[in-house]
């Protein structure tokens, strides 16, 4: 299944109990597809959510509310129904908005392209927590609900642990030679694994984030998107545009998936119940892959383009302690055209939620 954009998609999401799926846009604008087996997504509305573009989008409020994080620093709610806004928050942030993630029922994090990462209650109505140990554009974050952080990866090659409950930056890595673009956390909370633009993916043991424990360069090109499909195993979405499964510990490319196009793949996601896997890429396409399928390799792809499959498996846990968040230095950013608008926090966004 698959449905065309006019212009490339940035971030996708599922609704989490019914056949829906969002889409952001690159000219600002928000999408609402209806998916059913054996036929092509029907397009429910396309909404000007915002002046420049439309980086991250997720469902809030049990998917009665989409959430869209622009270029232009603002968070805007939209009415799941109909596209139309519910509320807007102009100055969320100081820079562009590069990430949204969902926490819990009444709580959502947002990171911008300078590194800043803020906590929003629903509830409370305002930013609650603030996190400022990054120096280049948020990449990725997840959620981890068992000690209430929030893992972060960042242009500026580092991984953050962040703690909600004591609101301050726990842990922070080193700074590697690659930008770090995505994160996932494995082996029942054990491994933390960061794609790079090398193509090389990273392995962080819990706990021990100043340096990776090992390094897996199975791929042979940016390693954009990722997910977790169980402890064992993830997929990943590449610039080469193939969509591979790939096992951690032992590491090893298992199979490819699925080709989307010969261009970068941006994003990817599963659906609540798991039998589709999303992914959105530069050919402006959404496709929708039944994940069965996929997984029993029923999809002819040709991975040739997979690098030399090089690692060490050494699982070795023998890193230096942690860091100090404050002594790290250096940056480099990807980002371009970042939006400079500053101004008070609206602190009644979700009033109306």
């Amino acid at each position: 299944m698959e449905a065309l954009h006019e212009e490339m998609p940035f971030d996708l999401a599922f609704h989490p109990s019914s056949p829906l799926v969002a889409t952001s846009l690159i000219t600002g604008e928000l999408h609402l597809f209806r998916y059913a087996a054996e036929s092509q997504p029907e397009r429910l509305f396309a909404a000007k959510a915002h002046k420049e573009s439309c980086r991250a989008v997720r469902f809030a409020d049990s998917g009665n509310v989409i959430l869209t994080g622009s270029a232009d620093c603002s968070i805007l709610a939209s009415d799941v129904e109909t596209g139309k806004p519910i509320a807007r928050l102009e100055d969320a942030h100081e820079n562009g908005i590069n990430r949204l993630v969902c926490l819990a029922e009444t709580t959502v994090a947002s990171g911008d392209d300078e590194g800043c990462i803020k906590v929003w209650d629903t509830r409370e109505r305002s930013c609650c927590n603030t996190f400022h140990c990054h120096e280049d554009y948020i990449s990725d974050m997840t959620y981890v609900s068992d000690s209430n952080q929030i893992l972060a990866t960042s242009g500026d090659g580092t991984l953050s642990v962040n703690n909600l409950r004591r609101n301050k930056v726990k842990s922070q890595s080193e700074f590697s030679e690659d930008e770090l673009l995505s994160v996932v956390v494995m082996k029942n909370g054990k491994k933390v694994v960061c794609g790079t633009p090398s193509g090389a993916l990273l392995l962080y043991s819990w706990g021990f984030f100043k340096d990776c424990s090992d390094r897996f360069l199975g791929h042979a090109q940016s390693v954009d998107t990722m997910l977790k499909l169980d402890e064992e195993t993830l997929i990943s979405g590449a610039a080469d545009g193939v969509i591979r499964l790939v096992g951690i510990l032992p590491n090893r490319i298992i199979q490819p998936l699925a080709e989307h196009s010969e261009y970068p793949i941006e994003a990817l996601a599963f659906s609540n119940d798991r039998n589709y896997l999303g992914s959105i890429s530069h050919d402006k396409m959404l496709k929708l892959w039944d994940l069965q399928d996929l997984l029993n390799g029923q999809q002819s792809v040709q991975d040739d383009k997979h690098g030399e499959e090089d690692s060490d498996d050494s699982d070795d846990d023998g890193m230096d302690v942690d860091m100090d968040p404050s002594s790290s230095k250096g940056s480099r950013s990807a980002k371009t055209g970042k939006s400079q608008n500053s101004g008070g926090v609206t602190s009644d966004f979700f009033a109306d939620l």
